[in-house]
């Protein structure tokens, strides 16, 4: 029997658990430091905790890829009594083939629900000290990306326009080969939460 995706999110919870506990403690740490400078100054006992942890999460990765396990969950975005299930993945899986794939058919439903939900709202992208942006260049922005996701406070509305490689979209250092437009629907200002 292969596990299933929720199963794995439930085995690396468990064992991070497991893991902050001290349950679980890899050795020797520091092999895996190469500076001695560094080395000396790091409390080992806790970073052997991270080290195991990565170790195991890596093994299920591995897993995943073997049995070809998807890393995709699906979220609900609630926004002013209405609803969006959509798929994202998990931030302790990997994309397998065919993930990515669910995120791109997802695209249209999301940009959807976006458009009818910041009806008389305004824009602004998030990534540039939140520069308002018009509505015809999020549709501009939209065309260009692969998938969108969103999410949702009680007064805001955030759209993420994503690209490239699942696994790295979050990330700044992998533009502009992967990526994401960060953009917040709003009626007055927007807070101050980070997104």
């Amino acid at each position: 029997m292969t596990y299933t995706t929720q199963q794995l999110i439930e085995i690396l919870d468990t064992e991070l658990r497991a893991t902050c506990k001290g349950e679980r403690i890899l050795l020797p740490s520091s092999d895996r430091i190469p500076n001695p400078a560094i080395a000396k100054a790091l409390d080992w006992q806790k970073v052997s905790k991270v080290f195991a942890y990565q170790d195991f999460r890596q093994q299920v990765h591995d897993y995943q890829r073997q049995y070809n396990v998807s890393g995709i969950i699906w979220r609900v975005c609630r926004y002013q009594g209405r609803s969006l299930r959509y798929p994202e993945l998990h931030n302790q899986l990997v994309a397998v083939p065919g993930d990515k794939e669910i995120l791109m058919a997802a695209k249209e439903s999301v940009l959807k629900f976006w458009w009818e939900m910041t009806q008389g709202m305004n824009f602004w992208l998030s990534a540039h000290r939140r520069r308002p942006i018009s509505s015809d260049s999020i549709a501009e922005f939209a065309q260009d990306v692969e998938w969108a996701e969103i999410d949702a406070a009680r007064t805001e509305l955030y759209l993420g326009l994503c690209w490239g490689n699942p696994q790295e979209y979050q990330y700044q250092w992998a533009k502009p080969d992967s990526g994401c437009h960060r953009i917040i629907g709003a009626v007055d200002e927007p807070s101050s939460i980070k997104v």
